[in-house]
């Protein structure tokens, strides 16, 4: 169990909780996490509905949910993924997914651990909202942390404002929108059925690298950006895909706060792993005394050396906090970093 905690309200379960406190002037700028998460609507073979199946191979999935029905989980191998978690959602009665079928289909993903969420077809504005908060309750009140991707229609992606006004309505440290489509041999993607693609890529991205000008198996995007729209769009916090005249590219890995997904992803790293490793061999094992305080000291700061070698964080500083009183049965860890960045700008001067 973990999460985040508030002084004037001390968690009730055992565990070790982190609160990521940032100084307010300062501006956050291993291995693949590879498993996405996926509910699929429709589906046929071998596969029993209400259930998860962990997918590593396309093979897998048509045995198990029919060639028709394999294309998104397809996208997220293609994009790189380690494995697609699917959960077969029982038969929808009538043609519309309704609000409490989501509801209910977010319960059992809380239930399983994964490292990014995406849905294999376009949501409505609500249902994207509500996927959005969800995936903020998760963070804050399950110690759940996930990327959740979402997309927009053809209709959508023909209008870039209208992909904007999207990444802003989902604004979110944990969020990422693409708000442009893909063309494969022919054949045109929405943002929002390319999304699984885009989950793949994330998911499968080492936490040491960054998605930026990350080729993506394309042959076009569904609609090419003026340089001004490219701008205005990473401004405010969209993934785009661009052609640059070879190749179909990410043109930069951002979440719709604006953040980096390499730097958010080092987080949710940290987040993830600090609690499991404590609950498997220190919670319940150590004094808290100078000398059990010390161990899970040295320990957190093993594991954070250890990511600052891959180069996924640097300035390490793990201490005790100095301005609560680890004592009983509770210890109050103070720790800080700085997130590694990748090289996204070059700037020449010239001189001849």
């Amino acid at each position: 169990m973990g999460g985040t905690w508030d002084p004037i309200s001390l968690p009730v379960r055992p565990g070790l909780y982190i609160n990521f406190v940032e100084a307010a002037a300062a501006q956050i700028k291993g291995g693949a996490r590879g498993v996405v998460a996926l509910p699929l609507f429709e589906y046929e073979g071998t596969a029993i509905a209400g259930q998860f199946y962990t997918v590593e191979k396309e093979i897998e999935a048509i045995q198990l949910f029919g060639a028709d029905a394999v294309e998104p989980i397809s996208l997220v191998l293609q994009g790189g993924a380690k494995e697609v978690l699917v959960y077969t959602v029982p038969a929808i009665a009538g043609d519309t997914v309704s609000a409490a079928e989501y509801a209910g289909i977010r319960d059992v993903f809380s239930t399983r651990q994964f490292n990014v969420f995406v849905y294999p077809e376009l949501l409505s504005a609500d249902e994207r909202l509500a996927a959005q908060h969800w995936c903020k309750d998760s963070r804050e009140d399950e110690g759940k942390h996930f990327i959740a991707v979402f997309g927009g229609s053809l209709t959508d992606d023909s209008s870039i404002d209208t992909g904007n006004q999207r990444s802003i309505d989902l604004a979110d440290d944990y969020v990422v929108n693409l708000v442009t489509g893909a063309v494969i041999n022919g054949g045109t993607y929405s943002s929002a059925s390319y999304a699984p693609y885009i989950a793949g890529l994330i998911a499968g991205t080492a936490i040491n690298k960054s998605i930026t000008y990350s080729p993506v198996r394309a042959n076009d995007v569904n609609k090419r950006l003026k340089n001004s729209e490219i701008n205005r769009s990473l401004q405010q916090g969209s993934l785009v895909l661009v052609h640059d005249g070879e190749k179909v590219k990410v043109e930069q890995g951002l979440v719709t706060s604006g953040r980096k997904i390499r730097a958010i992803r080092a987080r949710q790293a940290i987040a993830t792993d600090i609690p499991k490793a404590a609950a498997e061999s220190y919670i319940g094992k150590l004094d808290n005394n100078a000398d059990g305080q010390a161990a899970l000291i040295a320990a957190v700061k093993a594991y954070l050396e250890r990511l600052e070698l891959n180069n996924v964080l640097t300035d390490i500083a793990v201490t005790l906090d100095p301005e609560r009183k680890s004592e009983g049965d509770t210890v109050y860890l103070l720790i800080g970093f700085t997130e590694i960045d990748s090289m996204e700008r070059i700037l020449l001067t010239i001189k001849v």
